[in-house]
């Protein structure tokens, strides 16, 4: 589940695109065979090739809806056209929350189910040997992942305790943050789901669209407003475009999900989003926003293309309107695992892309802009800043995310006491409470530090994430997030006699699956989960390795090595190998990433 899970069960190819299966790809039967009217070569005479007929290769449609293919291609699109998933709402409130788990039709509960934030989570005792899904039946347990819906990522301290109150009496105390800016709970059951609603809904949250083919959530800078390096305040924007669009069925029927982040610094992960507003000033006209098109990870990654606009404050709601109604009309709906606007802008390539955009959806021309200024190094907040308001913000790093609704309903009632009424989650797993005077902020770090909420975290606490992983993700091949959490001391006190000499964050990303939730192939160490040989013909958990992926100033993805795998008791001696030889071996100022680049294999082993 994403962090976690945004791919189901049916976003898969089939079993033969997963790591750890061996089922031979079904080919059609004109490939299977040798055709009867095609005459075989002599070998003995056919000494040169056939000369070219030069008739072009017909390619198949792509199902997409402007080119006149309104007919489902695959079984999601045909369960989309059956009935909009957002209907789904009031049968889980008449039928299913009262009927109880059984009841609930399949078509629902492995599709629209999730256009509310619902997946059902992984049956326990099923290591990764069963991840697939041909044993879907066996691996879907009577309980949901939850996610809520926390665009921008913004809350108030009563939000904040009502999450932590539900995740305590419906999810056992789970809660996790994920990379979304989301709260996750598991172990949630269909009969509770309308009550969980009611509650979030009086504070003012909500599941919609919180998964599916839709909109998601929008990412936005934990500190938009009062960030002393923000071009531009975006959260007017982010508002209008959740009052606007979320939940209208106009854009409920997307290809497949779709991700946005908007802020007036980069601190959003925009490279990676389907579409992304980041601030910008422009020599003529000031600050505002550039906009980025086409990111994406999983297991056909792409960073976003510029367009090369610039899009005023005001214009970003319409903007963001005109690339989503483009992807629902031009994105590719035959095959899920080319579904993602990337694969549209890859094809067309951004000139296309921003033609059809200004002529057919804005009817008119965006102006031109100029490239913000990369960072060096992921903006994560985490610890202590200053404000415009002369406040502080003060970041904290839990271990990948991995809270409680006990720790949350803690923090809620000391910020309350500290006199802020403002949390924030991250894109990367952290939190952040805003607005805390001065003599305050001592106090607030030492009341936190004992849930596991740090300000001031080694390198490895601050610069690891996970994703769910096989705990609760039916998609997982290795523990993840659970296994974080022994992880991180581990490197803590291994590596403690680096620390005066690492002056760059190492980030280390661990994903269960392909699907990248954790984002993997953009992190310093990535870890990509699967089952691999252990060298005596036994197949055991592990992961294969990405090297050297960033993004900001040298955006890119992780070198992979020939074969280079672990298993996941090696994680531990694999990590402390290569970051020592990245100690011994980089040149003065050099980032992970540039040092993965031009080092010897050996040195990476």
């Amino acid at each position: 589940m994403t962090s976690s899970t945004d791919a189901g069960p049916t976003d898969q190819s089939g079993p033969e695109s997963r790591p750890g299966h061996h089922t031979r790809p079904d080919r059609p039967a004109t490939e299977r065979r040798v055709r009867a009217d095609r005459p075989r070569a002599d070998t003995a005479t056919a000494t040169a090739p056939r000369a070219r007929t030069g008739k072009p290769v017909r390619r198949k449609a792509e199902g997409q809806w402007a080119l006149g293919y309104r007919e489902p291609l695959n079984p999601n699109e045909q369960s989309k056209k059956d009935d909009n998933p957002l209907n789904v709402r009031a049968r889980i409130e008449n039928i299913y929350s009262k009927q109880g788990f059984d009841s609930i039709d399949k078509g629902d509960l492995r599709g629209r189910f999730r256009w509310w934030g619902l997946y059902t989570q992984r049956e326990q005792g099923y290591d990764g040997s069963w991840t697939g899904d041909e044993n879907i039946d066996l691996l879907e347990a009577k309980y949901f992942m939850m996610r809520i819906r926390c665009d921008g990522g913004a809350l108030t301290a009563e939000q904040l305790r009502t999450l932590g109150q539900i995740s305590t009496e419906f999810g056992r105390d789970t809660a996790d943050l994920s990379d979304r800016e989301n709260v996750q709970y598991h172990w949630i059951e269909v009969e509770n789901v309308p009550e969980i609603w009611k509650r979030i809904e009086a504070v003012g949250l909500k599941t919609t669209e919180a998964c599916g083919d839709c909109p998601r959530v929008v990412l936005g800078s934990p500190l938009a407003g009062e960030s002393l390096n923000e071009v531009i305040d975006p959260t007017p924007a982010i508002e209008e475009i959740v009052r606007r669009y979320i939940g209208k069925k106009e854009y409920s029927n997307l290809p497949r999900k779709f991700k946005t982040a908007i802020s007036g610094q980069q601190d959003v992960v925009h490279e990676i989003n389907d579409v992304a507003f980041v601030g910008v000033n422009h020599p003529e006209h000031g600050p505002g926003l550039d906009l980025w098109v086409g990111g994406g990870l999983s297991t056909n990654p792409m960073l976003a293309q510029r367009v090369g606009a610039w899009v005023p404050l005001d214009e970003v709601p319409d903007v963001w309107e005109a690339v989503v109604s483009l992807y629902r009309d031009y994105g590719y709906r035959r095959l899920r695992t080319k579904a993602r606007l990337k694969f549209l802008v890859k094809d067309w390539g951004i000139e296309k892309f921003r033609e059809v955009l200004e002529e057919k959806y804005l009817k008119r021309k965006l102006i031109d802009g100029p490239a913000p200024e990369q960072p060096t190094k992921p903006i994560d907040h985490v610890g202590v800043q200053k404000l415009k308001n002369g406040l502080n913000a003060v970041g904290f790093s839990p271990i990948a995310g991995r809270v409680s609704g006990t720790i949350l309903t803690k923090v809620a009632d000391a910020v309350e006491r500290i006199g802020s009424d403002r949390i924030r989650f991250t894109p990367y797993q952290k939190l952040i409470v805003l607005d805390v005077a001065d003599d305050k902020v001592d106090a607030l770090i030492d009341e936190l530090a004992p849930l596991g909420l740090q300000a001031r975290p080694s390198l490895w606490r601050r610069n690891l994430m996970a994703c769910s992983g096989i705990e609760f993700c039916k998609l997982s091949f290795a523990e993840t997030r659970k296994r974080s959490q022994a992880l991180v001391p581990e490197l803590e006190e291994r590596l403690a006699d680096l620390n005066a000499q690492l002056d760059v964050p190492v980030t280390i990303n661990i994903n269960g699956c392909p699907n990248s939730c954790a984002r993997s192939q953009v992190a310093d160490i990535g870890f990509k989960g699967q089952l691999i040989d252990d060298g005596s013909g036994n197949h055991v958990e592990g992961f294969q390795v990405h090297l050297g992926g960033s993004l900001g100033f040298d955006s890119a993805f992780g070198r992979k090595l020939r074969q280079h795998k672990v298993t996941s008791d090696e994680l531990g001696d694999y990590i402390e190998r290569v970051v020592r030889n990245f100690i011994k071996h980089r040149e003065e100022g050099e980032r992970f990433a540039q040092w993965a680049v031009r080092a010897d294999e050996a040195d990476l082993k």
